[in-house]
């Protein structure tokens, strides 16, 4: 008898420590939270960006360790189409973040430009991140000095959706430019558009990005590409109407080509999500990045200034998510 019941016993115990295991791991699985980020062309800053948010997310993380945040949040930072691909997707649920030109995040939640009639007002910032002036990359070969000598040339305006396109067609707007007045207006990726220009198959093209990128390293030292100033009056003129915008100098010795400073105009790199994402998700991949800002810097020479009491306000347009926000009271910048 005292076997049999010693051995029931047992047999509960292990049922029981079955159930509460599986309970458990139920309680995990549920607590468990996959999350995306749309970022831009696989050689750009904002797949790094992205990339860069999701290891600090992935650092934070208790699981696996001693010590850490239990959040539960898995994150994967896929290449895209850019600024307006990551927002149109945001708002519709395909992503929970996006990387995105600062002027893009003011046209979204404002229903202006690209977004006229299609205003995106649970578009929220997060924060900002690099830099990103608005780059003509010429063959060296090509004769291009201005952006007057673009006439007649083959000239790669970027590919629907992404930031460089529609950066390009303001300019193209406000220099009265059609593409009726270049030889050929192709539509490449960033990743396509340096090996064409390098192969001959185009003159030049219009790049938002940070600096020093390796895409443009491929155009400038791989087959002597250089960059060419953009600071007429047209461009003066849209620094003093639009607050996103900013002239930005591209030191000397950036590239092999760079022989003195480029000047350029452009915008911020910004991280956005929409109100609908969870105010303590959000809060989690905020506090990943800003405790672990010292690791993040080193990720990139994009990143290598940020600053925080910048990166909370620079370029945000859209009003901070509540998560965000939260964050940076307890922290006391704000």
């Amino acid at each position: 008898m005292r076997n049999k019941i010693t051995i029931s016993a047992l047999a509960m115990g292990l049922a029981v420590g079955s159930f509460l295991m599986s309970a458990s791991d139920a309680d995990a699985q549920s607590k468990r939270r996959f999350i995306a980020i749309g970022t831009g062309g696989p050689t750009g800053v904002y797949f790094a960006t992205g990339n860069n948010i999701c290891r600090q997310v992935h650092r934070e993380a208790a699981e696996g360790r001693k010590s850490g945040r239990k959040h539960g949040i898995r994150c994967s930072a896929p290449s895209t189409g850019g600024s307006i691909y990551n927002i149109n997707q945001i708002r519709a649920g395909e992503l929970d973040f996006g990387v995105a030109q600062s002027d893009w995040q003011y046209h979204a939640y404002n229903g202006t430009s690209r977004f006229e009639g299609n205003k995106f007002d649970k578009l929220r910032a997060v924060f900002s991140v690099h830099p990103e002036p608005f780059q003509i990359i010429v063959g060296g070969e090509s004769g291009i000095r201005s952006w007057d000598d673009l006439k007649g040339k083959r000239v790669n305006i970027g590919n629907p959706g992404s930031g460089q396109r529609g950066t390009m067609e303001v300019l193209m707007a406000a220099h009265k430019t059609t593409t009726g007045d270049f030889q050929v207006a192709t539509e490449l990726t960033s990743t396509e558009q340096s090996k064409a220009l390098c192969d001959g198959k185009i003159d030049a093209y219009g790049y938002t990005v940070g600096v020093p990128n390796a895409g443009v390293a491929i155009a400038t030292d791989g087959c002597g590409a250089k960059i060419i100033d953009l600071n007429s009056g047209v461009e003066k003129g849209l620094v003093e109407k639009f607050p996103y915008y900013a002239f930005a100098t591209i030191p000397k010795g950036t590239y092999k080509t760079s022989t003195q400073d480029v000047t350029t105009f452009g915008v911020m790199a910004t991280f956005v999500s929409s109100a609908d994402v969870d105010e303590d998700l959000v809060y989690e991949v905020v506090r990943a990045v800003f405790e672990n800002l010292d690791d993040f810097r080193q990720q990139h020479p994009a990143f290598r200034n940020l600053d925080p009491k910048r990166m909370i306000k620079d370029g945000l347009s859209a009003p901070l998510h509540p998560g965000a926000a939260k964050y940076y009271k307890e922290k006391g910048w704000m």
